[in-house]
């Protein structure tokens, strides 16, 4: 089991960026597969992003291609989200979430889940 606390939301403007920072503890950290996750008040959680143990696989919503950049070190057992480009529709609150094996794009599929980060872009 790895315990998940994240960090680095705000309330910004459209069009500034922020970095999410996901902090983990446990043993598992460098063979888990990261996801991070937003729900919006009203909304199903939805996929953002997720990374491989290693690094070498990489998924993204199409809602956030080319905007959010996800990544890890595992020497310091924490994976980032840098979100540039933000709009009102991203947001939510940001959960990460750690599974083993595999990244995978549905929520249901990750083990262990943090309480999440509020981040708030106006107009």
């Amino acid at each position: 089991q790895v315990q998940l606390v994240e960090s680095g939301g705000g309330l910004v403007q459209a069009g500034a960026s922020l970095r999410l920072s996901c902090a983990a503890s446990g043993r598992t950290f460098d063979t888990d597969a990261m996801g991070w996750f937003r729900q919006a008040p009203g909304k199903e959680r939805e996929f953002v992003a997720a990374i491989s143990w290693g690094g070498t696989t990489i998924y993204y919503a199409d809602s956030v291609k080319g905007r959010f950049t996800i990544s890890r070190d595992n020497a310091k057992n924490t994976v980032y989200l840098q979100m540039n480009s933000l709009k009102p529709e991203d947001t939510a609150v940001y959960h990460c979430a750690a599974r083993s094996g595999a990244p995978r794009y549905s929520y249901g599929a990750y083990r262990d889940w943090g309480q999440g980060t509020q981040v708030t872009v106006s107009s």
